[in-house]
């Protein structure tokens, strides 16, 4: 029977030679992580009786949703996960690091052939590595912490296929926001996203990731992009530990596949209050914005950074005007002041969080009131997303739109001045 390279990491995980899609497999977990927002994970493993973790070298908990602490009752939360992670051994991820899907990239944790569970729904951002990720709920997780285990259904696998080549100011959010404006937000329910084509193979690993991240929002289980030399480059780059790369099968029969040639695509933005209402930023420009949020797992890396400080060097913001930035990691923060980006931003008067997830979570800093508009590099925009009011907007957008946007004061399109009256 041929198969997917999903399947194949599935099957070793199991202990089987060969799965197929529909079967139920109970599979063996290389990484468990649990982030702030899930102190019940704590509760249900007290309930099944869990007295000691399986492995606590490949657990990891990520104070990241909510860091620093906002309140009494968070700040009690993370009291509860520090004291966890001492007594059990296992990684504790603080305040201070960022948030925990950019970082397992950063320390060589994301490796193809590997699987990773996680209490997020944004975990497939990892298949952009050639992994096995996906976000699981609270008791799911409570029960891999006991025996490191846990059951999944083999999903079916599609293909989009991106061909062409992305044109100067267009980038992964404007391409993932397209391919969810072509198809809408169910049409990879619990199913593997894979993502090839040349768009894809060009991009750097960081770019990668927004396609993989933002195929939570397609319904996708998991995502895969086939590892290329961009991809052990990087891997290597940050481990020395080993890692196995499957082939798909050359007879493999994808359940559907997609082909977009994506040469004449222009900047994308998602109008609220759904993230496949996509359009041509050009064709909804001049929207007045209030804020403008720089940041969350898929808009806050350091290519990101970077194509933001670019733009605005030497800009300034207006008065009416608020522009948060929350870069992903320290690492990230770091190489932000050593290239000369944070002092860009600070000085065209931009507000820098601690890294993290920000507005994004809607649990800490960033946070719009009723009747306001938002434009964000995040991933989602529901109503009453970012911790808003539900009759504030919220526009999901490419670092570069959000930039150009921050200056102006009003929805732009990136090589357009947006001053025009």
């Amino acid at each position: 029977m041929a198969m997917h390279a999903v399947h194949k990491i599935m099957a070793a995980a199991a202990g089987k030679e060969q799965v197929r899609p529909g079967e139920i497999i109970t599979a063996k977990i290389d990484l468990v992580g649990i982030n702030d927002v899930y102190q019940i994970v704590m509760q249900s493993f007290q309930e099944m009786l869990g007295e000691k973790v399986w492995d606590p070298g490949k657990v990891y908990i990520f104070l990241d949703h909510n860091a620093p602490a906002s309140d009494l009752k968070v700040a009690q939360a993370h009291k509860i996960f520090r004291e966890f992670a001492q007594e059990q051994g296992c990684h504790l991820v603080d305040i201070n690091e960022g948030i925990g899907h950019n970082l397992l990239p950063e320390w060589g944790l994301a490796r193809p052939g590997s699987m990773i569970a996680i209490t997020d729904s944004h975990t497939p951002i990892h298949g952009a590595y050639g992994a096995f990720a996906a976000g699981l709920g609270a008791t799911d997780i409570a029960a891999v912490l006991i025996d490191g285990s846990t059951w999944l259904k083999v999903p079916e696998v599609v293909n989009i296929r991106l061909n062409g080549k992305l044109q100067k100011n267009v980038m992964a959010k404007d391409a993932a926001l397209y391919v969810l404006g072509q198809l809408g937000t169910e049409f990879g329910t619990y199913k593997v996203i894979e993502f090839s084509g040349p768009v894809v193979e060009d991009m750097s690993m960081e770019e990668r990731t927004v396609l993989t991240v933002m195929a939570t929002e397609m319904g996708a289980k998991t995502t895969y992009i086939k590892p290329d030399k961009t991809t052990i480059d990087d891997v290597k780059n940050h481990t020395n530990a080993p890692f196995v790369v499957h082939e798909t099968d050359p007879d493999f029969v994808y359940e559907t596949e997609y082909e977009f040639d994506l040469t004449n695509l222009k900047p994308q933005v998602a109008i609220p209050h759904s993230v496949d209402n996509a359009r041509n930023v050009e064709d909804v420009a001049g929207i007045p914005i209030n804020q403008v949020f720089i940041g969350s797992c898929t808009g806050g890396k350091l290519t990101d950074i970077a194509a933001a400080a670019e733009f605005l060097d030497g800009k300034k913001i207006p008065p009416s005007m608020r522009l948060v930035v929350t870069m992903a990691t320290k690492q990230i923060v770091k190489e932000s002041i050593e290239k000369g980006y944070y002092q860009i931003l600070l000085d065209a008067g931009a507000t820098i969080t601690s890294p993290g997830c920000g507005a994004c979570s809607g649990l800490l800093g960033g946070i719009i009131a009723g009747q306001e508009r938002c434009v964000s590099t995040a991933n989602r925009n529901f109503p009453g997303r970012m911790g808003g009011s539900l009759e504030a907007e919220v526009y999901l957008a490419s670092p570069l739109t959000a930039a150009q946007t921050a200056v102006s004061g009003k929805l732009t399109c990136p090589g357009q001045t947006g001053l025009e009256e």
